[in-house]
């Protein structure tokens, strides 16, 4: 949403800077460990592992990150994973292929009816998997989530929805730094250009303040006959401040050691006169463009420009990994085991690193459930025109 500026998960310690969008407290990653060896999944050269690596094929070396030819059989899981879901996830980035995926995409459409046996055949005749590393040789990363929340809203102030969601400020340049978010809330000349810029109002700041976080977010307008209507807030611009962590702020004053969403909205109701004081420690405010919702299933947009697409996008570091690329994630923790193909669509100021990765869990609360516990190690494979 930077399109998806923040993104992570709002709800726990895993929150994220706004795309994409991040942790209240930033996630340290796993200790550092050597690249694994390879499990074969299947005997090597077996149909269902595809054809070993070819021995002319080189590594191939990013800004952060090398990426190191495997065989298929490396790829945990690979041969039972259900594609389609990951085949409409990639044909919605193909619309913005770019050198060398032009080609690979007129090909894969030709393909998005098969079977999943088809299409995997198909990818590996096609694709060759990597191995992502670090310039040290480190495959061992992190996973976290993140997902879109539903508010509701209203049009009119009142003294139950009295918290505005703006869209930009008419002068706002993009890249400039603006007010804070406490200037924002307390000098006349900010609240004078921001005269007319209200798309709706919210009752909680500290959930405004998580759909800032997010980047991006559905609000539902209760209408006169007493019905809601759905409409989408999409990501427009910021302020230009960068990201702080109100659950570091709890951690540093000593107020709190519950950094969990919930844990830290337990605080506010029982600190009232200091709500404020917590909000303002994140100078950093999203400006939001109002966009109706075209498909129940359709996500917001990502940075690369293209519906995100629940359990099958992730925002990664571009410097790592290009958007539209097709990856498998391998990762397994308290919350989840994820062995599947996702694409790289979106990306977060938070979500910085060789082997990282902020999974796209959905629209809503049990998104938001995941979203705001996984936290865990992960591996990537980026999967490249042969």
């Amino acid at each position: 949403m930077r399109g998806v500026w923040w993104f992570s998960a709002i709800v726990g310690t895993v929150w994220l800077a706004a795309c994409a969008v991040k942790p209240l407290t930033t996630p340290s990653l796993p200790p550092v460990v050597p690249a694994p060896k390879p499990v074969p999944l299947a005997a090597p050269g077996s149909q269902a592992t595809g054809p070993l690596v070819a021995p002319a094929v080189q590594a191939i070396s990013r800004t952060t990150s090398q990426w190191v030819p495997v065989p298929w059989s490396e790829l945990p899981g690979w041969s039972a994973d259900n594609l389609a879901g990951a085949w409409s996830a990639w044909m919605a980035s193909c619309q913005r292929a770019v050198a060398p995926w032009t080609e690979v995409c007129s090909e894969a459409r030709t393909v998005a009816t098969g079977s999943d046996g088809e299409k995997r055949a198909w990818m590996q005749r096609r694709l060759q998997p990597y191995r992502v590393e670090s310039l040290q040789g480190v495959s061992l990363g992190l996973l976290t989530a993140y997902f879109e929340p539903v508010f509701e809203a209203s049009r009119n102030r009142s003294v139950e929805y009295a918290v505005p969601l703006y869209q930009p400020p008419a002068k706002l340049n993009r890249g400039q730094t603006w007010y804070s978010r406490k200037e924002i809330d307390t000098l006349p000349q900010a609240q004078a250009a921001l005269q007319g810029r209200v798309i709706a109002y919210m009752a909680d700041p500290l959930d405004a303040m998580a759909l800032h976080i997010q980047g991006s977010g559905r609000m539902d307008i209760r209408q006169a006959d007493g019905t809601l209507r759905q409409s989408r807030l999409a990501y427009a611009a910021n302020n230009g401040h960068p990201y702080q962590s109100v659950g570091t702020w709890l951690i540093e004053q000593g107020l709190s050691k519950d950094t969990s969403w919930p844990g830290i909205k337990a605080w506010a109701a029982r600190n009232p006169s200091r709500v404020n004081e917590l909000l303002w420690r994140n100078p950093r405010v999203v400006f939001f463009q109002e966009e109706a919702l075209t498909s129940d299933d359709a996500g917001p947009r990502g940075a690369q420009g293209v519906p995100l697409t629940a359990g099958r996008s992730i925002a990664v570091d571009p410097n790592s990994i290009p958007y539209g690329t097709p990856v498998w994630i391998s990762s397994s923790g308290a919350q989840t085991s994820l062995q599947k193909l996702v694409v790289a669509q979106d990306t977060g100021s938070a979500i910085t690193g060789t082997v990282r990765a902020d999974y796209f869990a959905g629209t809503g609360p049990a998104a938001g459930e995941l979203a705001g516990r996984l936290k865990q190690p992960l591996q990537m494979w980026v999967l490249w025109p042969q």
